[in-house]
């Protein structure tokens, strides 16, 4: 499985497409290169994978992803007191299907009202 890791540039790369980068957590630190992305200004956060930016991501978005690798590493480590505050916004949430499915749902229902 390949896992994205957002983090935050934190200094301007210049010409070589290159910054530093942190994580959420302040515990990691590396050169990204930027050559996917364009240049980025310090603050904007990306979904980094192997040094390269991915793309950009908004806060809000690096916060949920953030939050989520820490569930499933401390899931793997046997503790799950904070999966619902680690995902808050799939608490209480109805699972959406995607527009082909919902399609195929709909076919289906329909056909069943005519037998």
């Amino acid at each position: 499985m390949c896992v994205g890791i957002p983090m935050r540039v934190t200094e301007e790369g210049g010409e070589n497409a290159v910054v530093w980068c942190e994580a959420r957590d302040g515990g990691r630190r590396e050169r990204i290169n930027l050559l996917l992305v364009g240049e980025q200004a310090p603050g904007t956060w990306l979904l980094t994978f192997q040094g390269s930016a991915l793309r950009v991501m908004s806060p809000e978005e690096a916060a949920q992803t953030s939050d989520a690798l820490l569930a499933l590493a401390q899931t793997m480590n046997g503790d799950m007191s904070q999966l619902d505050t680690l995902f808050a916004d799939l608490v209480n949430r109805e699972p959406i299907l995607p527009p082909h499915l919902q399609a195929e749902l709909a076919a289906s229902k329909a056909r069943k009202d005519v037998l």
